[in-house]
């Protein structure tokens, strides 16, 4: 299972830079540290063999603005032409900056940190209230996590015992102007979850058989939302990316740094 996975995380790494690469803007750095939990869900975990079948399983990226690794994966798995990815942001595109309805696989709108928190949330308590049996999943950032909403949101969740859903966050510690820590600390972040109500696991989040154990456990819990912290890091699997808040967004890559992040990534 791990080497297949590790694999398609390759090509979608791949993906993601050269869209951002021919975009000349987005966000590599927040992308590529949540390859691994896209990979396994839509590989592995998730129900969605079609999009559009009302029983799929739903997926809300609510750090909207690492969009690109999800168009790689939505690429990857038939639900849009490859081609597009080569357009991203261009004017009249299919693909843009951050997620939006009508695009083919895309829940929610989301880049406004939060709220596609809460959308997952209020999903999840729908398919409750209607009996249905999907499950809901959503990835947000660790600087997500400063604002107030995602803790509103996180007191909801255990109020209505939402145990279809599955927050993940990437916990790079690293965001758009500085260590986290040096913004508004987050620690322990694993035990404020818990006294929101939540059932809370810490993952790897690069490494598979770790991510799998966490959405089985998950499966498993009954009567509370799980939060998965997993820690990653920044800019995952290219050298001079990792750990660099520079390549936190809005910039691209030059030819000769996109030659050097594929010849990384294994791209022949």
């Amino acid at each position: 299972m791990e080497t297949g996975m590790n694999k398609i995380a390759a090509k979608i790494r791949i993906g993601t830079l050269k869209s951002i690469h021919y975009a000349d803007s987005g966000h590599p750095g927040g992308s590529l540290s949540i390859v691994g939990i896209l990979v396994y869900l839509y590989f592995k975990e998730m129900n969605i063999k079609d999009w559009r079948d009302p029983n799929r399983d739903r997926f809300v990226l609510s750090k909207g603005h690492a969009c690109p690794a999800l168009y790689a994966v939505l690429a990857e798995k038939g639900f849009i032409e490859k081609k597009e990815l080569w357009n991203l942001r261009k004017t009249g595109a299919l693909l843009q900056g951050h997620p939006e309805i009508g695009i083919p696989g895309i829940e929610v709108v989301s880049g406004s940190l939060g709220q596609g928190f809460s959308a997952a949330l209020g999903i999840a308590l729908g398919a409750k209230r209607l009996n249905k049996s999907f499950r809901v999943y959503v990835i947000l950032g660790d600087g997500e996590c400063n604002e107030g909403q995602v803790w509103e949101g996180a007191m909801f969740g255990a109020f209505h015992k939402l145990d279809n859903l599955v927050a993940i966050v990437d916990y790079n510690n690293l965001q758009s102007d500085s260590n986290c820590d040096n913004v508004t600390a987050l620690s322990p972040l694993n035990e404020k979850w818990k006294a929101f109500g939540w059932h809370v696991l810490e993952i790897n989040g690069h490494d598979f058989k770790e991510i799998e154990n966490a959405f089985k456990v998950a499966r498993r819990t009954k009567g509370k939302p799980t939060c998965i912290i997993a820690h990653t890091i920044k800019g995952k699997g290219v050298s001079f990316m990792e750990n660099n808040p520079a390549w936190h967004g809005s910039r691209g890559l030059t030819e000769e740094e996109l030659r050097q992040a594929l010849k990384e990534l294994g791209e022949e």
